[in-house]
């Protein structure tokens, strides 16, 4: 079935809501609205406001109601409109979700699913265009999801659900339109593996989320080279899938990170620092990165377009590595 990444999320949360009468979605414009992004677009006329319910625009409060629910024993999905909203809610999900089971020695627990969207590429200015999913990975407690795929983006909100402890899953809001095949029925799809995109064997492309795909169309461009890219898709930025991206830089040699959130103390700069500490003896170069250009994502659609990782990034970066 070909199905955009909005549908499949939509899908998700339907098959969700459906399947377990503990399941209810809350968030800014979920309801009526049907989503900032039309992730939820009827599914108030389905399950009515008791299950679909419209927030304030107050994430600080939303989120921490959604914590209180888990705690009760609901299966609460929290949408935050957009990743830079997010740092509001910071002190719940930081010093609320992420601690309780731990400073409760076990006894408790927070079924809490938190979705939001991530990443540039619309023109929506500096307030809502990063990428800061690098900076939830840092937290102990949670795990932190990047569905690329539409396969991913259904199936990795229903595994998430039947998870004790806090998931929280960044969808690039530049992939909510992309198409792709999705097996029909409900398939929850496993959370704890990075996925190999492209077998390759001259270096090795790790990224996720919405830079997959820029990863892909460069592996596309360098084979007409002759240079075979693996593409390693992360999918899993806590807990990280050290084994997939460390045998695949094992196999080719080379490395080039992408990832869209700035350079300095990004996600890119982790995953080099665990090859550099697993695997540098197997390398025949230095680490490459490929990030955004530091600073706040720019309005013009041409300075925004210059300040991200780019197709002709990656290959210029490629080619760098081999000389």
């Amino acid at each position: 079935m070909n199905i955009t990444y909005r549908e499949a999320v939509r899908s998700g949360l339907r098959e969700a809501l459906q399947r377990d009468p503990r399941v209810f979605l809350m968030g800014e414009d979920v309801g009526k609205y049907g989503g900032t992004y039309a992730c939820s677009k009827g599914l108030l006329d389905e399950f009515g406001p008791e299950r679909i319910r419209d927030t304030p625009l107050s994430e600080s409060t939303f989120v921490g109601a959604g914590i209180g629910a888990a705690l009760g024993g609901m299966r609460p999905i929290v949408e935050v409109m957009t990743v830079n909203f997010s740092l509001l809610a910071l002190d719940q999900i930081m010093n609320n979700a992420a601690t309780l089971r731990h400073m409760s020695g076990g006894q408790f627990s927070v079924p809490l699913v938190v979705r939001m969207a991530t990443g540039a590429g619309r023109q929506v200015a500096a307030q809502h265009s990063h990428s800061l999913e690098g900076w939830y990975a840092h937290i102990p407690g949670i795990t932190v999801l990047t569905p690329a795929t539409v396969t991913d983006a259904r199936g990795m909100l229903l595994t998430a659900l039947e998870q004790p402890d806090p998931v929280f899953i960044f969808e690039h809001a530049y992939l909510y339109s992309m198409e792709g095949t999705l097996e029909e029925g409900p398939v929850p799809v496993e959370i704890s593996h990075a996925a190999v995109r492209r077998i390759g064997k001259d270096v090795s492309l790790l990224t996720f989320g919405g830079s997959l795909w820029k990863a892909l169309a460069a592996a596309t461009q360098l084979a007409q080279a002759g240079i075979e890219a693996e593409v390693v898709d992360l999918r899993v930025l806590r807990p990280l899938d050290r084994d997939t991206l460390l045998a695949s830089v094992r196999k080719t040699h080379r490395a080039v990170v992408i990832d869209e959130a700035w350079r300095t103390g990004s996600f890119a700069a982790e995953i080099s620092a665990v090859i550099m500490e697993q695997a540098f003896y197997e390398l025949d170069a230095p680490v490459a990165r490929v990030c955004s250009e530091e600073v706040p994502i720019p309005y013009p659609k041409h300075l925004e377009e210059a300040a991200l990782p780019s197709v002709e990034n990656i290959v210029q970066a490629v080619r760098r590595l081999l000389g």
